[in-house]
């Protein structure tokens, strides 16, 4: 399996960047978020990648950077949503973005996406949810505080907004000041307006 590659940006179309490694042109699928990240022709350059091999075809599939891929990883696993479903995702959300919007139970702002249903984007919430959580390293490595009743949505929140990059010290004196009865969605969104604030 090919974990990454590293060499020459050799060429660039919508969804496709060919990276020279050794002589040999690697062509990778991949998002514009990806695309804009590698920067011009030529530059020297590193994407991790995904090998697809159906007996139809063997498609690789480059990365700027591995949140991208892991998210790329877990939204193919989802019945129904293929590759190019999940580069399309990607092409429009960030992984922080997406990791929000699935923590949070948005499905609707998924709908957005081109291509991307209703009924695909329920199944993509319902699936991953859970994984989200469980993937965030932050709460593996840190004890979660429980707060009384509420604390399944306390933990909830507190797993989605580490995967956005905020410090379990930095929110937790946020979410101990809001009431306990929110669900998590209305906690992500309270948590967010106050620490906009803060850094204003």
């Amino acid at each position: 399996m090919i974990y990454s590659l590293h060499g020459i940006l050799t060429e660039k179309e919508p969804n496709l960047a060919v990276i020279e490694c050794a002589g040999v042109g690697y062509a990778c699928r991949t998002t514009n978020t990806t695309l804009s990240a590698l920067g011009e022709i030529g530059n020297d350059v590193r994407v991790y990648t995904h090998m697809s091999v159906r007996e139809d075809a063997v498609e690789l599939f480059g990365f700027a950077d591995k949140n991208e891929l892991n998210c790329f990883q877990m939204l193919i696993t989802v019945s129904g949503v293929g590759p190019k479903a999940a580069l399309s995702i990607l092409s429009d959300l960030t992984p922080n973005k997406f990791a929000l919007l699935v923590a949070s139970g948005d499905s609707a702002a998924l709908t957005k996406v081109k291509g991307i249903g209703k009924k695909s984007a329920e199944r993509i919430v319902l699936d991953l949810k859970d994984k989200l959580l469980k993937a965030n390293s932050l709460l593996q490595e840190t004890p979660v505080q429980t707060v009384s009743a509420g604390a399944d949505n306390f933990s909830e929140a507190l797993a989605a907004l580490a995967v956005l990059g905020y410090r379990q010290e930095e929110v937790m004196p946020v979410l101990a000041g809001l009431d306990d009865t929110l669900s998590a969605e209305e906690l992500i969104r309270l948590t967010l307006r106050q620490m906009g604030k803060r850094s204003r």
